[in-house]
């Protein structure tokens, strides 16, 4: 018996996600060469070898483009913080906080941040208004993202407490970001990573004991 051809809007339905995916994918080739988010609609379209009109099908703005891309990889990096979660939910012994840092450093979150640095153009330049935006909607995005998947283990917390938490830490994260840059240079090598995961513990033991157990300026 003869297969029977999809229906119409199944076809329809195939062809939007292989548009969209194709759109995601040339807008991070673009931006990759280019260093940053700075191409047109019609660079974008071409790349993607799709209509104009269709990459207005698909997202309202070149920024939303841009933040599918962002999104992307901070899915990939939440899902795995998730997963780190669950390994230790039985742990009751724990804090929340502990289990939060351990989770966190089962993340590859150099290379993530790198990443996203580089998408929105903030590694060789000064970032223009616009690429701030963009990076204020990311680091929010990942933060409501951590707060929400911690929030879900922790139901026994107050959410308040849960998204402080959360909320510190991504502000340490920048800090944390700018010190390592000025370290490093913003290049990931073996002695960078080392740098950075000094940095960063020292971030989850303020998180964990507080400001008020850390030393003074010497009289």
């Amino acid at each position: 018996m003869a297969d029977t051809p999809p229906p119409a809007a199944n076809r329809r339905e195939a062809l939007k996600a292989r548009h969209r995916r194709a759109i995601i994918n040339a807008a991070a080739e673009l931006i990759d060469e280019r260093v940053g988010p700075t191409f047109t609609v019609d660079e974008l379209a071409e790349r993607a070898d799709v209509a104009r009109r269709t990459v207005f099908n698909h997202f309202a703005s070149l920024d939303d483009v841009v933040m599918e891309v962002c999104g992307e990889a901070v899915g990939d990096l939440v899902d795995t913080f998730r997963r780190s979660l669950e390994a230790q939910a039985e742990d009751g012994a724990v804090s929340m906080a502990d289990q939060f840092a351990d989770a966190l450093r089962e993340t590859d979150l150099l290379s993530t941040v790198t990443y996203l640095t580089g998408i929105l153009g903030g590694r060789k330049r000064d970032l223009s208004p616009r690429e701030l935006v963009l990076v204020d909607r990311v680091m929010n995005e990942f933060s409501v993202s951590l707060a929400q998947t911690l929030e879900s283990h922790h139901t026994d917390v107050d959410p308040f407490d849960v998204h402080v938490l959360v909320a510190s830490y991504i502000a340490g994260l920048m800090a944390v970001l700018h010190h390592w840059d000025e370290a490093t240079g913003g290049v990931d090598t073996p002695r960078a990573r080392q740098v950075w995961n000094d940095l960063q513990e020292r971030l989850f033991t303020t998180l964990r004991d507080g400001f008020g157990a850390l030393p003074g300026r010497p009289a």
